[in-house]
């Protein structure tokens, strides 16, 4: 037998598109429960990529794409005017 999950405890990539906005409306958007989802995240980059036996460059890898790309964005007001100066 197949046990019925709720959609409240059901992830995000199992929710349907129909469900979407019904599943956005359970989730919690209080300070503490937004925290909760950071730390929660948080805690399963670090199991799954920092916290190994045989570690490799993934995990940190990945902070730093992270890294390159967020400098992007907060520099691109910047980086935006530069674009049609042809010689200076």
């Amino acid at each position: 037998l197949l046990a019925a999950v709720l959609l409240k405890d059901m992830k995000l990539m199992d929710v349907k598109l129909g469900q979407l906005g019904s599943w956005l409306a359970m989730r919690d958007f209080t300070p503490g429960g937004i925290m909760g989802a950071v730390r929660r995240g948080y805690n399963r980059y670090y199991n799954k990529y920092i916290n190994v036996r045989k570690g490799g460059l993934g995990g940190l890898s990945m902070v730093l794409a992270g890294y390159v790309v967020l400098s992007y964005v907060w520099s691109y007001s910047h980086v935006k005017h530069d674009r049609r100066r042809k010689y200076h």
